[in-house]
């Protein structure tokens, strides 16, 4: 029972040493932290200004800058997007000579969600214009995270790629497109897209794979009501 009781004791005397190390550790680390600020006070002052100058200065160039140029270049764009609408798409790439064409947007308004909008347009009007090149530049520069917007001008990027011949980078975009924001209208066009650029390389495995996964997991799509059809060719092609 002794021996009980001096074993006990000396862990107990043992856990309290190592409590006053660890409390001794931290008052240590306080002391130094309050020296450093102590020392450097000056120049942690001046960081601290720096910042504040910063964000302080971040929020009125929001509020000052951006949004008045924001709300001009949206009035701006009103009448490129009514060009637009109409199919009027030289007109709505560079203007009428009294309003300002997607380009002028773009150049004028960069920090502007309104820019960013008008490479989308710049780059579907170009698409409808035969200028795929340019469409794929413009289209490239747009960014968006909107679930239908987003997904198609991954897959215009395709459509132009495919005008161009470059069906490895026309599957590679409509792949994008049907993966981004996934949902029952643009997946599946995308999908069938992407197939038919497979079947144009002669990679019918592939194709046939995206027309079973079309039929499976899209049956109301309007590319399933003759689904079965390209996947019978598929496989005619692949048993060649």
């Amino acid at each position: 029972m002794r021996l009980n009781f001096i074993n006990k004791n000396k862990m107990s005397k043992k856990k309290n040493t190592k409590k006053a190390d660890n409390f001794q550790d931290v008052e240590n680390a306080l002391t130094k932290t309050e020296q450093y600020i102590e020392e450097n006070q000056k120049t942690l002052s001046t960081i601290v200004l720096i910042l504040i100058v910063v964000v302080a200065g971040y929020f009125a160039y929001l509020k000052f800058y951006v949004k008045p140029l924001e709300e001009e270049a949206a009035s701006q764009m009103f009448v490129a997007e009514q060009y637009f609408e109409k199919d009027s798409f030289n007109l709505a790439i560079n203007g009428d000579g009294n309003y300002l064409g997607f380009i002028d947007i773009i150049d004028e308004y960069g920090v502007t969600k309104s820019a960013n909008l008008a490479q989308y347009y710049a780059g579907i009007s170009y698409l409808k214009l035969g200028q795929y090149e340019e469409a794929i530049d413009y289209l490239k520069d747009f960014d968006s995270d909107d679930h239908i917007i987003a997904p198609i001008a991954l897959g215009s990027i395709g459509d132009a790629y495919s005008e161009l011949g470059d069906n490895d980078e026309a599957i590679s975009y409509y792949l994008k497109a049907a993966k981004t924001n996934s949902n029952k209208f643009t997946t599946p066009m995308y999908l069938m897209k992407a197939a038919k650029a497979y079947e144009a390389n002669d990679d019918y495995q592939n194709s046939l794979d995206i027309y079973n996964d079309i039929k499976n997991n899209y049956p109301k799509d309007k590319n399933a009501r003759f689904i079965e059809k390209y996947i019978t060719r598929a496989e005619l092609n692949i048993e060649k």
